[in-house]
This record gives C-alpha cells, structure tokens and sequence, in this order.
C-alpha cells in the first residue's frame, strides 16, 4: 500500500514522529507541520520513494546521501547507524548530504539515548536569521542536539536553534494569540519585537545570544556541510526552501569503561544541584533540559494532545 508516495512502512515511521513530537509538546514540529510535509511531497520537494545510501566510510566516519528523502526517516536511519558504529569503536558518526527537513532535532538525540548512547546532532537550513550586526537573512538557525541518556528514561535532551526563537515556535505563539515571553526578533520596520506575527511577516528573528548564537550558527554550518561534502547554507540560499541540506549524527558510547549506569549518578547530581538554588519571583521549579518535554508528554498521554482547531481542519481537507 502507498500512501502519498510512502510505503506503509515508511508510513508508519513518519506518522509515529508525528505524532510523538505534538505528544512531547513540540507541536510546530508535528501535527501543525503535516500540511507543509503533503506539500512539499506534492511539490516533489520530498522524494517519498528514495532511501539514504552510503557513500563513503573511514572506520567511525561515514557519508551518506539522504537523496532528497523525507528528512525525519533519513534521519532517524542516520542516528541508528551511529549509534551502531559506537557498539564498534565507542563512537559514531554519520554526515549526511541531501536530505530535507528533520522536524524535529530531539527525536534524533533520543534514538541515541534511548539506546545508552550520548547523542549530538546538528542540520544547517537555508538563510533566515541575519549575522550579529547585519540585516540580512545570511545564516541558518541551525539547530543543535545533544542527549545524555538516564535509564528512567527521563533523558537530559538540550535542543536549541540558534535564534531566540525557532520558526516552528514562533507559529506556535502566533497560533495561540500569545506575544513571545521575551523579544524575539525584529519588525519590518527593524524595531526589536516580542509580537511573532510582526516577525513572521516581514520581520527577522535575533540570534541567540546576539553575537554568540550568529558565531555558534556559523560554526555548524561549516561542520556539517565538510563532515557530508554536502550544500552549506550559502548554497541554500537560492532555493529558500529546508532542501538538499546537510547533517551530521553522532553517538558515544562511552559503556566499555564507565558502566550501562555512567550517566545516571553526574545528571542525578547536577539535577539537584540545580534545582535547589534560590528562585526567582514566579519561578516554580528549575527544569533540566528535556525536563519540560517528559513533563507535557506525561500530561498529554493522560488527557489527550491538543491540536489546534484551524490546524486540524486544513488536515481534514488533505
């Protein structure tokens, strides 16, 4: 059976992230994106058909090409092949070239630690966030991942893009009628804005940490177009479109020498560490990163994911 091009296989593995990243809260990244995804499948951007090949392999290293393949099952394969090459040589790396969007980053960081492994991952996407001091859109927000695997499966899960806020959550705020918590861009105008909308239509988003997040974004980009030989974010920038991107997965696995447990005491540490420190006015609770996201899938697994009624209604009509 084909469904949009996709074997039920692949399918199945496409709907579950789907699903799996609007249960886990992240919902830019998953139902409110599935009418972007038949899209750009109808557009023939997505390549429902094509499976990532391997290219070349130097003992941990490996290049793959994604094909043009839907992003998250390319990359899922990537990050499950890393995390088999660490079982071999404690670490590995898969750089994969020609792929198209991942959705979601921390679905990757959890295969590896899902598996034991700590996991780094990182994408380039096309220009949408200018360098620190310019105005124009010349950098990627590029996101990065990394993983730290407890055995309760309540996995320290740091997934960042390298603007204040990513487009999937500014949609969201803009969505729900909420005004960012904290500036997050720019109007058209150039004035520094909080509203998602004034930043969505026309405006541009602030890298993370002014100048740190524009150097950080830079830095990726250049790791993961060498690592695949794949298209850089200069080279994106005519199509405008999270296409023929590059990536790179990594696992370490570090279980030979530190134990199955070896993660488990330091993060149980810093934990407490953390969350016993004095708070601010209207703070709760000091959260770990991922924290937050075990948190909403505990609630939404109990009273059911929400879905936004005007998402929901395009999605009937596909």
């Amino acid at each position: 059976m084909s469904l949009k091009g996709f074997e039920s296989e692949k399918a199945e593995i496409a709907s579950t992230i789907i699903a799996d990243n609007s249960c886990d809260g992240v919902y830019s990244h998953g139902l409110n994106r599935f009418p972007v995804i038949i899209k750009l499948v109808d557009e023939g951007v997505i390549n429902p058909h094509t499976q990532p090949v391997k290219l070349n392999s130097m003992g941990a290293l490996e290049q793959w090409d994604g094909q043009l393949g839907f992003g998250p099952i390319n990359a899922s394969i990537a990050m499950n092949r890393a995390v088999e090459l660490s079982g071999e040589y404690g670490l590995g790396c898969v750089a994969l070239k020609n792929t198209t969007h991942w959705l979601r980053g921390g679905t990757y960081g959890l295969i590896s630690a899902n598996a034991g492994c700590i996991g780094i991952c990182m994408t380039n996407t096309f220009p949408n966030m200018p360098p620190w001091g310019g105005t124009e859109s010349r950098l990627g927000n590029n996101p990065l991942i990394i993983s730290i695997p407890q055995k309760n499966g309540r996995h320290v899960l740091l997934d960042m893009a390298q603007s204040q806020f990513s487009f999937g959550k500014l949609q969201t705020y803009s969505l729900a009628g909420k005004r960012l918590p904290v500036m997050g861009g720019y109007d058209a105008d150039g004035d520094i804005t909080d509203d998602p909308n004034a930043i969505l239509n026309g405006g541009e988003v602030l890298p993370m940490g002014f100048w740190k997040g524009s150097g950080l974004s830079i830095a990726i980009d250049m790791v993961v177009s060498a690592l695949s030989v794949g298209r850089s974010t200069f080279d994106l920038r005519i199509d405008r479109q999270d296409t023929g991107i590059s990536q790179v997965f990594i696992a370490i696995n570090p279980v030979a020498y530190a134990g199955k447990d070896y993660a488990d005491t330091y993060i149980a540490n810093m934990s407490e560490y953390i969350k016993t420190t004095s708070k601010m006015a209207g703070v709760s609770d000091i959260l770990y990163p991922g924290e937050r996201v075990v948190k909403e899938r505990e609630v939404n697994l109990r009273d059911g994911i929400p879905v936004n009624p005007e998402i929901w209604e395009t999605v009937l009509k596909i």
